[in-house]
């Protein structure tokens, strides 16, 4: 019997080897371009991990927050003393002894007296209360794990974990869940409850009540819902966006949360404290104002790339500052801190050391060695590393630059660096010209430009049509939007992307910015993606870049559609023009694809030849319409694609309306 499993198997396994497509040969005429073209940039801002991504709904769990931190109130950020039964005690914020010394902040309760308030039934203790970010949403029947670190002292100490519906003063709080866990460890143990609500509730409330009078010390609490993104800690709506997406890499953690956050190197991001048993982790104030717990560390971002199928981008600082630090901007120039050449190595070291600790031998290295505690034995198959984001291109960042630069590559020659063009990366501008200047003496692989424009730049600039084709440098646009999340703006990046495309063999890789904005936490406008505790919405632009992400290739065509009124054999209007076409072709899934896209307020046809290409008899049309300034937001979503199967033709004319993208999928 087990022969014959055998043998069905390895029939079944030769029928599924026959009927799989091989990559086909791509017809005359193509140009070879970047299939990784689409990817995405994911920056702490906007409180985009906590509270956002990162699908921990308790706030300042490990009690880190600091005065300095956005609403000042510190380690009590989140949290209050509540003490049902009108129990009396004493909470201390404490410092000495604690879990590990990247997190040393705990609370200590002093339960004095606990009494069960009469009006209340079972409602007693002394304790704290966490209202999460904004509130606590829970759903009925789900299943969401606790857990606490406790120290105790004395006796053992019964704790009451419950959720709650708050309700107005003077009323009894509507119990949603409990759970109870016994105290009784004189050192820091984790204890852990699965709390299953039994309604719905948009602004829940956790509480610890000791119920035994003593001591007892509280840090690293948490509560996370079973249901994550493939298990693995991530808000499942959030990521499926991401994942709807189909990018092809992932740049994180930053932009300027790299580089120390505007208050100097005491708290620049680095990636090993962000990595092995959260509770070892150093949270730390980011450049947007606000605590970064790093619960979503470099472990969760690496993870996360696997899941998707995305190359990850990790980007490491190198020795010089973002240019807001200490004021920023000044009549002088760039505020810039640098770090003595002296101890450069240290920041050399960090960048070699990521790359062991993601591609290393866990048998061989210390790094991957703790990769694999962590889980996840298999490297990570790291291929590019940016170093330095957006600083300013002076003679001190060159010089640490270079000096990383060399070091890097000549220990890991096979891993692709990518290098910074300097903030708003314009031909004329000054950090512009520089960073191409060190791109080219360097030879630096690939080039990081960032820039946010009004729609009208992206609507008439063409400048990649003018790049030189002898530079070994290739082109990422690592951060880019039009100022606004109208139809017209999300169609004006449409329209710039088809002239990436159709430069494709310079631009290498785009990444459209910022990723992220949660409702009332919002740094920065517009975002691709917006949320609150319940649900997100999806701008204009989101769905231009879904569009773009499912029609990846290896080869773009210009001459297969020609606009009535142009030219003949012209392949696009080169400025000013509202309207144009991409043809690409995906050898690897025999997919071809037409995108058409018309930002005008007139329509327009397009007369369509795709005879030199095999395709199968239907097409899937997808049409992205609407008016100019058509924009989602919580309450309605008048734009969104809507699909359907049509004939496909080999030659062809089709209406393209005012304000709309249409793209065409066949099969071969």
């Amino acid at each position: 019997m087990r022969k014959l499993t055998m043998c069905v198997q390895l029939l079944l396994a030769a029928t599924l080897g026959m009927n799989a497509q091989k990559p086909m040969t791509a017809p005359k005429g193509g140009k070879a371009i970047s299939d990784k073209l689409i990817g995405i940039f994911f920056e702490d801002i906007s409180s985009s991990a906590d509270g956002g991504l990162y699908a921990e709904l308790v706030q300042n769990g490990s009690f880190e927050y600091s005065p300095a931190e956005r609403d000042g109130w510190g380690a009590g950020t989140a949290w209050r003393v509540v003490r049902p039964g009108h129990s009396l005690g004493l909470l201390e914020v404490k410092m000495d002894n604690g879990i590990h010394p990247n997190n040393p902040t705990y609370m200590r309760l002093t339960a004095e007296r606990v009494k069960e308030y009469y009006d209340y039934k079972g409602w007693k203790g002394y304790g704290i209360e966490n209202s999460g970010f904004d509130g606590i949403s829970v759903k009925s029947g789900a299943q969401y794990d606790f857990s606490v670190f406790l120290r105790n002292y004395g006796q053992a100490k019964q704790v009451r974990i419950v959720l709650a519906e708050p309700q107005k003063r003077g009323q009894e709080p509507k119990l949603l869940a409990e759970a109870f866990i016994t105290a009784d460890a004189a050192d820091w143990k984790k204890y852990s409850a699965v709390l299953v609500p039994n309604a719905d509730c948009k602004k829940a409330v956790l509480q610890i009540l000791v119920q035994t009078q003593g001591v007892m010390d509280v840090d690293m609490v948490s509560l996370m819902p079973q249901d994550t993104y493939k298990g693995h800690g991530l808000r499942k709506d959030l990521a499926q966006l991401l994942a709807d997406l189909q990018p092809k890499f992932m740049r994180f953690p930053g932009g300027c949360v790299v580089h120390g956050g505007g208050d100097g190197f005491w708290n620049t991001y680095r990636w090993k404290t962000t990595i092995g048993p959260k509770e070892q982790r150093r949270g730390l104030k980011n450049t947007w104002g606000y605590h970064q717990s790093m619960g979503l560390g470099y472990y969760e971002y690496f993870q996360f790339c696997e899941d998707l199928g995305m190359e990850p981008l990790p980007i490491l600082p190198c020795g010089v500052s973002c240019q807001g630090t200490n004021g920023g901007w000044s009549m002088k120039g760039y505020a810039q801190d640098v770090v003595p050449m002296t101890e450069m190595d240290e920041w050399v070291n960090d960048a070699i050391d990521l790359i062991e600790w993601a591609n290393g031998d866990p048998a061989t290295s210390k790094w991957a060695k703790m990769r694999a505690d962590a889980g996840h034995p298999k490297p990570f198959n790291l291929k590019y590393l940016g170093l330095g984001n957006e600083e300013q291109i002076t003679p001190e960042f060159c010089e640490r630059f270079k000096y990383m630069y060399e070091r890097v590559t000549k220990a890991h020659p096979e891993i692709v660096i990518v290098g910074t063009a300097g903030p708003g990366s314009h031909p004329g501008n000054g950090d512009f010209k520089n960073g191409w200047k060190l791109a080219e003496e360097l030879d630096i692989p690939i080039l990081d430009e960032h820039y946010y424009e009004r729609d009208s730049f992206f609507l008439s600039k063409r400048q990649y049509d003018n790049y030189p084709r002898t530079r070994k440098t290739k082109v990422y646009l690592g951060e880019y939007a039009a100022k606004d999340k109208r139809l017209i703006d999300a169609l004006a990046e449409g329209l710039y992307l088809l002239h990436v495309e159709r430069n494709g063999d310079v631009v290498c890789m785009t990444s459209y910015a910022p990723l992220f904005a949660k409702k009332g936490a919002t740094n920065w406008n517009p975002d691709l993606i917006y949320f609150d505790n319940e649900r997100p919405y999806q701008t204009c632009s989101y769905y231009v870049q879904q569009m773009f992400g499912q029609s990846s290739g290896q080869y773009y065509y210009g001459d297969c559609v020609q606009f009535k009124g142009d030219a003949a054999g012209v392949e696009q209007p080169q400025v000013d023009v509202h309207y144009g076409q991409s043809v690409v072709l995906n050898v690897e899934k025999r997919k071809l694809y037409v995108k058409l896209v018309n930002a005008s307020a007139e329509k327009k046809v397009a007369d369509i030849n795709l005879s030199r290409f095999p395709i199968k008899k239907s097409a899937v049309k997808t049409v992205l319409t609407g008016e100019a300034n058509d924009e989602n937001n919580y309450e309605k979503q008048p734009v969104a694609p809507k699909t359907e199967t049509m004939k496909a033709q080999k030659k062809f004319s089709l209406d393209l309306e005012p304000y709309t993208m249409v793209m065409l999928e066949y099969g071969m």
